[in-house]
């Protein structure tokens, strides 16, 4: 391999990538940013998962009053009286 292979784009990204995977401090780093940014991905993904729950609920109990009021007012009116002649 002649000097000037060096300078290729190709080769400087693998050799930068070899010195990053054998380098402690590099790792270290790498592994402390991805357990981070998982941490936050399932962060955010319980903060989502708690609004939908909690605007099915809110919805839930905005609807029951409104079905429930039409129940009671069946079920306690009279019965329908039948008149006969």
């Amino acid at each position: 391999m002649a000097v000037d292979d060096f300078w290729e784009p190709e080769v400087a990204i693998a050799v930068a990538v070899t010195a990053a995977v054998a380098s402690p401090p590099v790792r270290k780093a790498l592994r402390r940013g991805l357990v981070y940014g998982l941490a936050g991905l399932l962060t955010v993904g319980d903060k989502i998962v708690g609004a939908a729950r909690e605007m099915a609920r809110s919805a839930q109990e905005t609807a029951a009053p409104t079905s429930a009021a039409g129940q009671e007012t069946a079920q306690t009116s009279p019965p329908p009286r039948i008149v006969t002649g």
